[in-house]
């Protein structure tokens, strides 16, 4: 029997790296840093990707821009508010819709886009129980 007793026994025996905050084996510990995100930690796998991501934004930005430029701040302003009012006019949560009234704003009525094609409103993951779903956007449930 040792003259330090159990207590510093044990104490003695744990090492430090198992009080790290990465965990025992290096990994993640989620009691101290919560769950991890894969998508958060992943790079674009290429250097347009982000430009890509962000395209109608920018676009947007750069056309306001030239409209403030050429008209002055009242142009791009009365655009924004028809944008805002264009996005808040739509059909019910079941139905599928087109957002036309947008699209003349953005110039993009006689585009034809990959959305256009392959955007099929009859395969919309959507589809559901019309009463429900208005109740569910009116937040009556």
């Amino acid at each position: 029997q040792n003259s330090r007793g159990v207590g510093s026994q044990l104490k003695d025996s744990i090492s430090i790296a198992e009080f790290s905050a990465s965990g025992a084996f290096g990994g993640h510990d989620i009691l101290r840093k919560g769950f991890t995100s894969v998508k958060n930690e992943l790079l674009p796998s290429h250097p347009l990707e982000l430009s890509e991501k962000n395209f109608q934004l920018n676009q947007d930005k750069m056309n306001l821009s030239t409209l403030r430029n050429i008209q002055g701040l009242h142009a791009p302003l009365k655009l924004q508010m028809e944008f805002k009012a264009a996005k808040q006019i739509q059909r019910l949560p079941f139905l599928h819709s087109s957002n036309i009234a947008l699209d003349t704003l953005r110039g993009n009525d006689e585009c034809i886009g990959f959305e256009d094609i392959l955007n099929d409103p009859s395969q919309s993951e959507v589809m559901g129980e019309p009463h429900v779903m208005v109740e569910y956007k009116l937040g009556l449930l």
